[in-house]
């Protein structure tokens, strides 16, 4: 099997951590972020993950990849139930986190920027919907202090480091690759159990902290 991803990307963190907790082989290719031609010729569309399965069909969308792994190949791991609060929390985080991600994302030194051609065509694609980069890279401070806090009231809710809810969920598939996300900002503070569950999940997935690029 071979995923097609973005290295920066948390949908593509999904798909891949399912393969490191089955420790299945999986071969990643990453696709220049100007390169369209490539994933609209398999799935239809501009998007990553996508999956190319044993048979050679193609499976987009992450949360499809993980189900699909993770039913298809020895036992379910994904069994335990979501929790509402962190769900919530997630979308309560997106508004500070997403500006603080985003700009930094262009000169993490990914593989899907290697190019001059592919850092443009993100920079203007992001900029038209989100506004400048300059702009939210200003409003820095503010959003360390704000996201800080919030990985602060994540604390409680973490049950073990090995599973956010006590039980391998969905939970912990859209949490990990948030907070791995995160990783890529300088100067937030982690408090112990948030980044205990952050440090565990990236060794069982096997799926890179951003730490040796933050800005």
């Amino acid at each position: 099997m071979k995923l097609y991803i973005y290295e920066h990307c948390p949908f593509c963190v999904k798909a891949r951590m399912i393969f490191g907790l089955k420790n299945i082989p999986i071969e990643l290719k990453v696709l220049a972020n100007d390169d369209e031609a490539t994933p609209i010729g398999m799935v239809g569309k501009k998007m990553a993950p996508i999956l190319q399965k044993d048979d050679g069909g193609y499976m987009p969308e992450s949360m499809d990849i993980v189900h699909f792994v993770d039913t298809h190949y020895a036992s379910p791991l994904v069994t335990g139930p979501v929790n509402p609060l962190i769900g919530k929390w997630l979308e309560e985080n997106h508004a500070a986190a997403y500006p603080l991600v985003l700009p930094r994302n262009v000169n993490g030194r990914f593989e899907e920027f290697a190019t001059p051609a592919a850092r443009s065509y993100f920079i203007n694609k992001k900029e038209a919907a989100s506004g400048g980069f300059e702009e939210l890279m200003s409003r820095t401070p503010g959003l360390v202090k704000k996201v800080s806090q919030q990985l602060r009231d994540l604390e409680p809710l973490i049950q073990q480091s090995n599973a956010c809810n006590g039980e391998l969920s969905d939970d912990d598939f859209h949490l990990f690759a948030r907070l791995r996300s995160l990783t890529i900002v300088a100067g937030l503070e982690w408090p112990a159990r948030v980044a205990g569950y952050r440090d565990n999940m990236a060794n069982q997935t096997q799926v890179n902290l951003l730490t040796s690029v933050a800005q």
